[in-house]
Parts: C-alpha cells; sequence; structure tokens
C-alpha cells in the first residue's frame, strides 16, 4: 500500500505517539475507567483530531486514509483514546460540512483542541439500528425550540459540554422531519445520567442524556429543518472507515504480542512458535490483519474519490471488526491461561474488540447493507 510522503508522516506521529503517551498507561485507564483528558488536549496539539478539517478552518486538511491511519494507530495504543478521535472527526465533519460560519466559528477550533468536550447524540431505547424510531422531540418556542426527550449508550455523555441531538420536528414525516440540534449540556432541562461500566474499550465515557423543556435558540438548529436524518447519514461512511481502521489497530497489537510471546515462551524445550500449530495461528491472524487493512483504505479512497463508498465501507467495518474479533481470541489463545488474566494486553484486546461489530451500525446491519447495494447494482464491486 502507497502513501503520500504526508500520510506517511501523519502514520508514524500518531504510532509515536501511541507507543510512547498510550500504550504505557491503557491498562490503568482501562482499570480506572478514566476519562484521559490530558492525552486528548496534547493529541489536539499535535493535530490527531479533525483530520480532515481544511487548512482554512483550523484543521491539518488531509483525507480519509489519513483518517484511517490515524485510527489504526492510535487504537493499537489503546482503543478507547481512538474512540474519542473518531468521536471529533464525525462532530467535525459535521460542522464543516452543514454548520454555519458563526457555528463552526463558536466551536470548531475548540472541538479539535479537545477544549469543548462532545457528544453525538442519537440512540435512544426504542431506536438503536431503527433510528427513525426516536421519540425525542423538539418543538417551535416563539423564537426557539423546546426539546424534550432521552437518550442512552451516548459516547462521552457523562463529561460532554455540547451534544449534537438528533430529535424529530415532524412526527408524521418520520425520518424527513428529523432534524440536528447542538445542544449546551449543562443547561437547565438537561439531566446526564451515571457513566456505565463497559466489558471493554472502558476508558470511554458512556452514558444517558434526558431533556426536559430544554430552552434551544434558533441557531442551535444544524443545518435545515427536516434534513437531520440525511445529515447523520451523510457521516455514517466515515465513521465505518474509522471503526474498521480501529479493528485492525486492535488486532495488529494482539498479533504484536502473540508474535513475541511465541518467540519467548518455551514449551517441551523449544519456543512454541516452533509448533505448527501456533504457526498457522500467527499466519492467519497476520493474512486476515493485511486484508482487513486493504479493505479499509479500499474504502477511504472510495470516500476521498467522492463515488458511492456504501458497500466498500459496510465490507471494511464489517470484515475487520468480525476479524478483529476473531483475530484478538487467538492472540488470547496463544498466551494460554496467562492470557485470560486482567492486566494482559491481549485480555483487554479481546474485550475491546468485541464493541466494533456493534456499533456504526451492527455487523448484521452491515450485511444487509451489503446484499441489498448486490441486488442493486449486481456483483461488480
Amino acid at each position: 500500500m502507497q502513501l503520500s510522503d504526508t500520510n506517511a508522516q501523519v502514520r508514524d506521529a500518531a504510532r509515536a505517539f501511541a507507543e510512547n503517551a498510550i500504550r504505557p498507561v491503557a491498562v490503568k485507564l482501562d482499570a480506572e475507567e478514566r476519562f484521559p483528558g490530558e492525552l486528548y488536549e496534547e493529541m489536539g496539539r499535535l493535530g490527531l483530531f479533525g483530520i480532515s478539517v481544511p487548512e482554512e478552518m483550523g484543521g491539518p486538511g488531509l483525507d480519509t486514509q489519513a483518517y484511517a491511519l490515524v485510527m489504526e494507530e492510535l487504537s493499537r495504543g489503546y482503543a478507547s483514546v481512538a474512540d474519542q478521535c473518531g468521536l471529533i472527526e464525525l462532530i467535525a465533519t459535521l460542522l464543516v460540512q452543514h454548520g454555519t460560519e458563526a457555528q463552526r466559528e463558536r466551536l470548531l477550533r475548540d472541538v479539535m483542541a479537545a477544549r469543548t468536550r462532545v457528544a453525538y447524540c442519537i440512540t435512544e431505547a426504542e431506536a438503536g439500528t431503527d433510528v427513525a424510531a426516536i421519540r425525542t422531540e423538539a418543538a417551535r418556542d416563539g423564537e426557539g425550540w423546546l426539546l424534550n426527550g432521552s437518550k442512552i449508550w451516548i459516547h462521552n455523555a457523562p463529561i460532554a459540554d455540547v451534544g449534537f441531538v438528533l430529535a424529530s420536528t415532524d412526527r408524521e414525516a418520520g425520518h424527513r422531519g428529523m432534524s440536528i440540534f447542538i445542544v449546551d449540556l449543562h443547561a437547565s432541562g438537561v439531566e446526564k445520567g451515571p457513566k456505565e461500566h463497559k466489558m471493554g474499550q472502558r476508558a470511554s465515557q458512556v452514558g444517558a442524556l434526558a431533556f426536559s423543556d430544554v430552552r434551544l435558540p434558533e441557531d442551535a438548529l444544524l443545518g435545515a429543518e427536516g434534513r437531520g436524518f440525511h445529515i447523520m447519514m451523510s457521516v455514517l461512511n466515515k465513521g465505518r472507515v474509522g471503526i474498521g481502521a480501529l479493528a485492525v489497530g486492535i488486532a495488529q497489537a494482539g498479533l504484536e504480542a502473540a508474535l513475541g510471546y511465541a518467540q519467548e515462551r518455551r514449551q517441551f524445550k523449544q519456543a512454541i512458535s516452533e509448533f505448527q500449530g501456533i504457526q498457522f495461528m500467527l499466519a492467519d491472524m497476520a493474512k486476515d490483519i493485511h486484508a482487513a487493512r486493504l479493505l479499509v483504505h479500499s474504502a477511504a479512497d472510495s470516500v476521498d474519490r467522492g463515488q458511492d463508498p456504501t458497500m466498500a465501507c459496510s465490507m471494511a467495518k464489517c470484515f475487520a471488526s468480525d476479524m478483529a474479533v476473531q483475530r484478538t481470541a487467538d492472540a488470547v489463545q496463544v498466551f494460554g491461561g496467562s492470557g485470560y488474566i486482567r492486566g494482559m494486553e491481549v485480555e483487554r484486546l479481546y474485550r475491546d474488540a468485541k464493541i466494533t461489530q456493534i456499533y456504526e451500525g451492527t455487523n448484521q446491519i452491515q450485511r444487509t447493507i451489503i446484499a441489498r447495494e448486490l441486488l442493486k447494482n449486481g456483483a461488480q464491486t
């Protein structure tokens, strides 16, 4: 895979940061389930947030491939940290593509610098995959809006300052009656639920939000009224590239750990790497990681070329996340009993991998999308 000089430099910078700043504290962050604000502030100073934001708006002005490279390298250090990069990339993309000049001026630079913490607020108790079923509503109230409803499992909710909230503004219009609002999460009427305690990616904060007669100004609306579903969908493909890259990074870290251990661990008077059963597991890990990485970068290329990237992004996310779960399980197997012990890197990687099959659209939904695209466009990809 040929990289431009710029993208190679970005990858190397992200790799160095992951090795020197993230990986040494990953075990501690996982155990404490702590939001590492100091890491994010340093990442903001290094320009690792808002990768594709144009230079004239204060960003690096790089492409989707660069974003995928950063996500993979950060995830090799700790996927929870990479998750924040992915969230900020999506919020920054929303502001660049759909925000007003005043909204960008107010938020964009502070979001990329990690001074303002953000949340993307879509999921509800009865609306996960079925986004059109959301019950949160925003009704016109004088010169502004009145927001009521609730969200669950929202990334950053316990610590966020600003939420980008998908709400219904015309119940009768279904998904064509949804809008996105920029909401001050410290405002009167906003209630934050407790932090959820997750299986993996534990330093990534997740929780619930409730909105009770939250008053919003007219300029809280992002984009046009009734275009919220379209706006939300417009960033999903980039989100799936990011999760695919994150899954590759998790699996790569697992391979590196398993390879090193197999060459050091001795049984029957030889390194276990000499046993063909171990060699086959390592070989399968390496080939599947390489295949997933190529799928992710092919999908990123589709996004950057302005092609319809739907099928490529769904394939990349689905394959990479399934692969990460399977191959981190293999990494645990190489370690044997010691790999099952809390505090071992491969044990954490296995837990961290599972969520990649669920968020940004479950892998069952990805298969549905792939099949739909096949039936619509034929087997040529």
